[in-house]
């Protein structure tokens, strides 16, 4: 989140757990989270959130719901997100419905940001964090694959280093260089357990 982004929490209690997935660019989250998305197809024990976001629905990457700047601006008003952010120039919304799904005993995955961790940790209480990861050189090849960006563009995106608030979060980090069915195996399992525990 770049200086003057915001991010906006609801209040609100929850009976269920939010796992709030992030990473860096490349590291593959969105496939991680679709492999899960899949497993768990038809399992009314998990939601996977969708997204409102500022760009176009077929834009690429994750699915989501695209709006422009005003309709955004609007369902903000409205209460339809219970938390939202600003970053890279896009803004970023989950839905409010994820709070009455939590609180009926569900586990929401939510795409988010390190950035945005604070006001995620105030919409959903009970939270765990799954970092992404991924080499660089994988990365790279990821985002080069991709073709949003060019070859500088894609250097400065590896050279950032990200850092959240500080934090005393539980955080789970999966490393996702390899084969998408090892990384995604790994948080179906974690899934698996936060619904046991």
């Amino acid at each position: 989140m770049a200086a003057g982004d915001t991010a906006t929490p609801a209040a609100g209690g929850q009976m269920g757990t939010t796992i709030v997935v992030v990473g860096p660019s490349g590291a593959g989250k969105d496939s991680v989270m679709g492999y899960a998305a899949r497993h768990f197809s038809g399992d009314e024990r998990f939601v996977f959130a969708r997204r409102v976001i500022t760009r176009p629905s077929d834009a690429g990457g994750e699915a989501h719901i695209g709006v422009d700047a005003a309709t955004f601006a609007r369902m903000k008003d409205e209460g339809s997100f219970c938390v939202s952010w600003e970053a890279h120039g896009l803004s970023y919304g989950v839905p409010a419905e994820v709070q009455a799904q939590i609180a009926r005993g569900a586990v929401a995955i939510v795409n988010g940001s390190r950035q945005a961790l604070p006001a995620l940790v105030a919409a959903f209480p009970r939270l765990k964090v799954v970092t992404i990861t991924a080499h660089a050189e994988v990365r790279a090849e990821r985002l080069a694959r991709r073709g949003r960006e060019s070859g500088d563009a894609i250097a400065g995106r590896l050279d950032r280093q990200p850092r959240g608030p500080d934090m005393d979060l539980d955080q789970v980090i999966i490393d996702n260089s390899g084969a998408l069915e090892t990384a995604g195996t790994a948080f179906v399992r974690l899934l698996d357990q936060t619904v046991e525990s």
